[in-house]
């Protein structure tokens, strides 16, 4: 899916990085400004954008955002997902740029937020379960209970549900 290919909305997942996305602007918020995690003031504007699969909200930073309309059809060029107090938001980041297109895209698919689904922030600490299938001995992040995973305790009991 990386390359000069284009991911659909509906194919983003947290972990998409170096992401190809076509949309066009559903809404754009208004210009907030916050204050980074380091300390830095800067402004971000969030954008709704869709395509014929699904929308996904767009955090523009700064003058990335200026002249962005409803109605008008972007190109991320290597973009990336990141997690919002556990929602999926499209960035451009520093090695990625932004650029209005004239491809029309007809409907968009606005049943499919691809941003309201709050998922965990699997990107930090141990996780649990990877090691059985590096052909390890098993043992899935710190403090997990392999056991509460089903791992051993429902054998021979396919048949009889």
């Amino acid at each position: 899916m990386e390359g000069s290919t284009n991911t659909k909305i509906k194919d983003l997942t947290p972990s998409s990085r170096r992401v190809n996305v076509l949309g066009k602007v559903v809404s754009a918020g208004e210009k907030k400004n916050i204050t980074t995690r380091f300390g830095e003031e800067k402004s971000v504007t969030e954008v709704v954008i869709g395509d014929e699969t699904g929308k996904v909200t767009l955090s523009l930073w700064g003058e990335q955002a200026d002249g962005i309309e409803g109605g008008k059809t972007l190109f991320i060029d290597n973009g990336y997902i990141s997690l919002v107090r556990g929602h999926m938001r499209l960035n451009v980041g520093k090695y990625g740029s932004i650029s209005p297109k004239d491809e029309e895209i007809g409907e968009i698919n606005e049943e499919l937020d691809m941003s309201e689904k709050e998922y965990e922030n699997q990107f930090r600490g141990g996780g649990g379960g990877g090691g059985f299938r590096r052909g390890g001995s098993g043992g899935g992040g710190f403090g997990n209970n392999n056991r509460s995973r089903g791992y051993g305790g429902n054998r021979g009991r396919r048949g009889d549900e």
